[in-house]
């Protein structure tokens, strides 16, 4: 009887990837989610006996092994998913033989080899038949990754597209961003991401078998979004200076990142700061299907002492001392979640998962945030794998400023030190609106359970379990404070002080303001009132000095009084950054010896107004139309429309403005032909040499 061979495997691509859901990846290789079953058709040299079985090898890595569980042979039989790979004839049409596979639900994920041969031709090697690729499966419920909701998985899972907040707490603005997790190439470059880790090229075999936990995987990519210790995507830079590469807010979305730190060969791309940073991480594990999203967190804190507190060091202007405050509170971070259970922990912590690729602190030794679980966090449990005590501070810290005299003495100040943590916000399922999810990581500022969480969490702080024995905190003075004094709040002052904007803050507009105080006792007070401002990064490191001046109130029994603070254009025009922010500081000195400093961040505003103008339908060309204005008050010429949407343009589009004159609103048009349908975001950016780039994006909603 002459020998039977397997000469080639149709992979079935079209009812696989629709099956599985993964028909939207722009690759030529089958690609799977574990725990569920997939089909090929294997074409042989002849028929095979009706009682004859095949002999079926997967295997992924270098290394592969069946000792490590990356590699597994097996024959058809009986199907099932269990905790082996299967598979069976499931029918046969002259020499061609349909064939079942499954995985384990917690199979590696990654790139296989596929190699087959007849089960009774033993004498025959395996045929090498190609490749495909196996990911997480958010539908199956045996898999640590499943999410039981169909509405989350569209969003966390499949939505290319997606919305970062940013801005100050009391103005908080949506950035569109593409995450283009299934345009060309993108799948390989996230699998080569985990093979360039540290841990990979240590120890191939090991890393490659650890690949089915999602704990791991994700910790993996944390540290390797960012550059710090791995030559990993994206190189961070918080300057203002973006000599050499990219400034981060110029960023539309992922795919270009990635594409370029592939195509220059692991070279890291400049620059990123936060959302880039958890932009293209929400990429590379939607992906690899973990469900994920992009969480901001407004006043947020970096504590680098792990103390809970950050420690604001000022002048008796307000005037943060940089060489003495260590600690910081950005008007905004940006993080991920993601979705899995913890195995690790138990299943009291399962759920959302924060995960931070932006490179702050050093965890055992690298660059790396997470995954910590929220609940954790919510908790005060802070002591548990991974990176507990930093993440609750971000969002639990005290806010505590310090008056620095010249004497190098120091007092504190009464501010606002509950300011940490407020307005946690990400995007809602299905829709572009902001949800809040503060709730999910603490109980309500001021509740006798925050209090008793913040007590919990110190506790674990202090003790060994959680980072050594540490029983004083050192200031930059090099004395030591003792942390009941730490603790110890001033005494309310008498007086209340709130700036109030007059008029909405426009970029290129002056700006005009108020500072109210109040007194509220029956006496007479005279307050000395140091007015300061500055052009800030988002971090709130200071850039320059804009405003710098004195006022002395004199204040009746109970009465009331404004303060009337303009900044004009000009002040400000020169020095102003991309995140086209400025902080407003007042240290009122009332002659009781009481202080209070007000603080005041400003976001300014600016206007750009995309429509599409007509039905969207796959294949067909439709108008858009942008309205832009000029914001300053000179001419300008040199603009630019950036214009980015996955399913909507191959790639970047670049738009010549014409010249715009002083406060000139112009229309510019432009048409796009949609390749894919379902809602798309278009991003359009106005990008000038002579003021910070404008943003705006709009949602698509293309028809078949």
């Amino acid at each position: 009887m002459p020998s039977v061979r397997v000469t080639k495997v149709d992979w079935q691509q079209r009812s696989n990837g629709a099956a599985h859901r993964t028909q939207e990846y722009s690759c030529s290789e089958l690609v799977v989610r574990r725990g569920q079953l997939f089909s090929i058709s294997l074409h042989l040299t002849g028929a095979l006996d009706r009682e004859e079985s095949l002999t079926l090898t997967v295997e992924t890595g270098s290394q592969a092994s069946e000792t490590l569980h990356t590699k597994a042979v097996f024959q058809t039989a009986e199907l099932e998913v269990g905790d082996v790979w299967t598979a069976a004839k499931e029918a046969q049409t002259g020499s061609t033989v349909t064939v079942s596979l499954a995985s384990p639900p917690d199979a590696v994920i990654g790139r296989y080899l596929l190699s087959a041969r007849a089960s009774s031709r033993r004498k025959h090697s395996d045929r090498k038949l190609g490749e495909f690729v196996l990911l997480f499966n958010p539908w199956c419920p045996e898999d640590d990754v499943f999410l039981a909701s169909e509405e989350e998985r569209q969003e966390y899972v499949l939505n290319d597209s997606g919305i970062i907040f940013r801005g100050v707490e009391k103005h908080i603005r949506a950035q569109g961003w593409n995450y283009g997790q299934f345009e060309e190439d993108i799948l390989n470059i996230c699998l080569s991401i985990l093979d360039r880790s540290p841990s990979h090229q240590d120890n191939p075999a090991t890393d490659v078998s650890r690949r089915h936990d999602p704990v791991y995987v994700t910790r993996v990519i944390s540290a390797m979004v960012n550059s710090n210790n791995d030559r990993g995507v994206v190189q961070g830079q918080w300057q203002g200076k973006y000599g050499g590469g990219t400034s981060p807010l110029q960023w539309r979305g992922s795919v270009a990142i990635l594409q370029k730190w592939f195509r220059g060969k692991y070279k890291p791309v400049k620059y990123g700061q936060c959302w880039v940073f958890a932009g293209v991480m929400c990429t590379v594990l939607r992906c690899l299907g973990i469900p994920t999203r992009v969480v901001s967190n407004f006043n947020s804190a970096h504590d680098t002492d792990r103390n809970l507190s950050v420690d604001k060091y000022v002048d008796s202007f307000g005037r943060t001392l940089e060489d003495l405050t260590e600690d910081s509170m950005w008007n905004f971070h940006v993080w991920n979640e993601s979705w899995f259970a913890r195995q690790d922990l138990g299943p009291s912590y399962d759920g959302w998962q924060v995960l931070d690729a932006t490179p702050q602190e050093e965890s055992e030794g690298v660059f790396q945030c997470g995954p910590a679980s929220v609940t954790a966090i919510r908790e005060g449990d802070i002591h548990l794998a991974h990176d507990g005590p930093f993440v609750f501070s971000e969002v639990n810290a005290d806010y505590i400023t310090w008056l620095w005299h010249e004497d190098e003495n120091q007092e504190r100040v009464y501010s606002d030190t509950k300011k940490i943590g407020r307005c946690i916000s990400t995007k809602a399922v299905g829709s572009d609106s902001r949800m809040d999810i503060t709730n999910l990581y603490k109980y309500p500022e001021g509740s006798q359970k925050e209090r008793q969480v913040y007590r919990k969490a110190m506790r674990k702080l202090l003790s060994v379990e959680a980072w050594g024995q540490r029983s004083r905190i050192h200031r930059a003075n090099r004395h030591s404070l003792r942390r009941n004094d730490l603790l110890e709040p001033p005494p309310k002052p008498c007086i209340t002080g709130k700036f109030k904007v007059l008029e909405p803050p426009v970029l290129g507009h002056d700006l005009k303001l108020a500072l109210n105080l109040a007194n509220l006792t029956s006496q007479d007070l005279q307050v000395q009132v140091n007015l300061s401002g500055a052009t800030i990064l988002y971090t709130r490191k200071p850039v320059a000095e804009i405003l710098h001046e004195s006022h002395t109130v004199k204040l009746g029994p109970q009465e009331e009084n404004k303060i009337p603070i303009t900044v004009s254009y000009s002040q400000y025009k020169e020095d102003l950054t991309e995140d086209k922010k400025i902080l407003l500081a007042a240290m009122c000195l009332v002659s009781k010896g009481e202080k209070l400093l007000v603080e005041k961040d400003i976001t300014l505003e600016d206007i750009i107004i995309i429509k599409v103008l007509g039905p969207a339908m796959v294949g067909v060309a439709v108008s858009v139309e942008v309205t832009v204005v000029n914001p300053i008050s000179e001419s300008v010429k040199d603009c630019v429309l950036m214009v980015e949407g996955s399913g909507l343009l191959p790639g970047q589009l670049s738009i010549d403005v014409p010249t715009l004159q002083p406060q000139e609103r112009a229309l510019v048009q432009f048409s796009i032909t949609p390749s894919r349908s379902g809602p798309r975001q278009l991003q359009v950016d106005l990008v000038s040499p002579h003021f910070p780039d404008i943003k705006g994006f709009v949602i698509v909603h293309v028809a078949k």
